[in-house]
């Protein structure tokens, strides 16, 4: 029997913390394609499923380049572009270059946040497969669950569904794609 109608084995928790000794047990066992689905952000749980956060460093990047082309644009139009002589200060006075740098700067970083956090995490997504589960609903209320899919390299249908339910979860069910 071929898994193509099965996105991944699902199991379902009822309090954050089994879903955290899950996960870690699962990143354990090496299962690396998995996600966690809470009503609430739960501390540590990226890490326990091996995810990393790019954010603040692209966050970072888009401030520190916010920043300089700021600081390039009044000078370039200040010293190069059209040097004017204002009550005998210098072309490049660079006190008066700090408000409209910082405030790029922070254009720049708020710009990328934005942008970035919706490519990174595939949003807009009207469907995903774990919508096919009818416990998923409680997913936004009180339940946690933890989705172990078929595209792992460490999936088995039967030795991931033994090793879910050694968890002791509420249940294990199969998700359609």
């Amino acid at each position: 029997m071929t898994d193509n109608w099965v996105y991944g084995l699902a199991a379902e928790f009822g309090t954050p913390e089994e879903l955290m000794h899950a996960a870690e047990q699962a990143y354990g066992k090496g299962y690396r394609l998995m996600d966690g689905y809470t009503p609430f952000p739960i501390e540590g749980l990226g890490r326990a499923l091996g995810k990393s956060n790019r954010m603040p460093l692209l966050v970072l990047l888009g401030g520190i380049l916010g920043g300089c082309s700021a600081y390039f644009m009044e000078w370039f139009a200040n010293v190069i572009s059209y040097p004017l002589n204002v009550g005998g200060r210098p072309y490049h006075s660079w006190p008066s270059f700090i408000p409209i740098t910082f405030e790029l700067t922070v254009l720049g970083a708020s710009l990328t946040a934005f942008f970035f956090s919706l490519g990174l995490s595939g949003l807009p997504k009207p469907y995903h497969p774990m919508f096919n589960l009818p416990e998923f609903e409680r997913a936004s209320q009180d339940r946690f669950f933890l989705c172990i899919e078929t595209a792992d390299p460490e999936f088995d249908r039967e030795r991931t569904r033994s090793f879910l339910e050694s968890l002791h979860p509420l249940m294990v069910k199969e998700v359609a794609k």
